[in-house]
């Protein structure tokens, strides 16, 4: 049975990933540890739940930077000094879900790098699997991009370089297609860019493809799609791609497996 990324879809991505459930939960607390007094593991979890969900609903309704550690103990019901045998600070909490983008995108993204797949599969690998861990991770990613601004110089920075290490591996995979003779590319830093900027609408505007109808495999073919019609993509026999073959509409093909791409947007 094919694994993620050789077979590409939602289900075969979130078995293959600790983004959601005990595993993730378990990583956060692994990746907070050293800052907190509570060092087990069964009690921080589950207060670390309640901590963050409470800091992103909080951050919707009145902005990070207006929440204060007393809003956090009333919305989760630990008291203050229960809070601050986990977090230090309000800081404390960017730092960590800037440490969890980071960790995400090395497990996601950074183990294609290393891989043998084609250029086009590791460039469609890359597009699908970042908009996948958008949806899942989205109340972590909305966090870091609206709360940029707000926070202290050193964490905007790391903010900053998460994506710049994104994009530093979609470059790398358009090279390595311009490379092989695949794409054909002038500026593959521009053209990164601007696939990471359309990618992100999937989190920030994710209403105004609900209302359109418009679900995440369809979002990200025609991303890809998108993305290779630029590139000009050929195949292994140095043949044009047909880019948009794939992106027919889900809604037309109900009966279609998940595990198939399909396409929608024309």
């Amino acid at each position: 049975m094919a694994k993620w990324p050789d077979e590409i879809s939602l289900k075969k991505f979130r078995e293959a990933g600790d983004l959601e459930g005990d595993a993730f939960w378990n990583n956060v607390f692994e990746l907070h540890r050293d800052k907190m007094q509570i060092k087990n593991p069964k009690i921080a979890i589950a207060n670390l739940k309640k901590i963050f969900t409470a800091t992103f609903e909080l951050s919707h309704e009145k902005g990070f930077q207006a929440m204060s550690l007393r809003d956090l103990s009333r919305e989760t019901g630990i008291s203050m000094g229960g809070l601050y045998a986990y977090i230090g600070s309000k800081n404390d909490l960017a730092s960590v879900i800037a440490g969890v983008l980071s960790q995400t995108i090395d497990q996601v993204i950074g183990g294609l790098v290393a891989s043998n797949l084609p250029a086009a599969e590791r460039l469609r690998a890359i597009i699908y699997g970042e908009i996948y861990s958008m949806d899942i991770l989205s109340s972590w990613y909305y966090f870091c991009y609206m709360e940029l601004k707000g926070l202290p110089k050193d964490q905007q920075q790391s903010l900053l370089d998460l994506e710049l290490r994104f994009e530093a591996m979609l470059i790398g995979a358009i090279s390595q297609g311009v490379k092989s003779g695949e794409f054909v590319c002038d500026h593959p830093e521009l053209l990164a860019s601007q696939a990471t900027a359309q990618m992100e609408q999937w989190h920030l505007k994710k209403w105004k493809f609900k209302s359109r109808e418009v679900d995440i495999q369809q979002y990200a073919a025609y991303t890809y799609d998108s993305l290779l019609l630029c590139l000009r993509a050929k195949d292994e026999d140095g043949v044009e791609r047909e880019v948009g073959k794939e992106v027919e509409s889900e809604r037309l093909n109900e009966a279609l497996p998940e595990t198939k791409l399909f396409s929608a947007l024309n």
